[in-house]
C-alpha cells in the first residue's frame, strides 16, 4: 500500500507529513493510534514524530473496530508549531524529534487526541484509563 505524503504550508515553509494507523491494547479494549511523521527541510532533515490515541469513547463495538479518528491539517499544524517552540530543529540534518507522553503531555493536546508512548514501548500509561479520565474530564466540564 503506497503512503500518502500531505503537504502544509506554515509561515514560508512547506512541511510534509504522513499519519500511519496503529491500534494499542489498553486493559479494557483496543484504541486507534495514529503515527504523525513530519519533514520541514525534506527527507534528510530532523523529522518530528508523535503517536496520538484516540479519545473516542465508548465505542459501541470496541474503538478499534469502529474508531474512524485521523488527524486534520489544524492537528497537524498545531503539532509542529508546538514542536518548534519546545526545540524540534526541521532543518537540523538527521535524527528524529520525538514529542512523548512522558516529556509534553501535561503540556500539549488536541481535542480528540492524547499523545501516548505505548505505541513505542509497553512501558507508556494504559491507554484505556487515559481514554476513560479524558472522556470523564469531558463530560463534566
Amino acid at each position: 500500500m503506497r503512503t500518502r505524503l500531505r503537504h502544509l504550508r506554515h509561515g514560508s515553509r512547506m512541511f510534509t507529513w504522513r499519519a500511519e494507523i496503529h491500534h494499542v491494547r489498553g486493559d479494557a479494549d483496543c484504541h486507534r493510534c495514529i503515527r504523525v511523521r513530519v519533514w520541514g527541510s525534506g527527507k534528510t532533515g530532523q523529522a518530528l514524530q508523535a503517536d496520538l490515541l484516540s479519545l473516542a469513547w465508548p465505542a459501541r463495538w470496541g474503538a478499534c473496530a469502529t474508531d474512524g479518528s485521523f488527524p486534520t491539517s489544524a492537528d497537524v499544524r498545531a503539532l509542529i508549531m508546538f514542536a518548534l517552540r519546545v526545540g524540534w530543529q526541521p532543518e537540523r540534518r538527521g535524527g528524529t524529534f520525538a514529542l512523548t507522553e512522558m516529556q509534553h503531555a501535561e503540556a500539549f493536546t488536541l481535542t480528540g487526541f492524547l499523545l501516548t508512548d505505548r505505541l513505542r514501548t509497553p512501558h507508556g500509561a494504559d491507554p484505556t484509563q487515559r481514554v476513560i479520565a479524558a472522556h470523564n474530564l469531558r463530560q463534566r466540564s
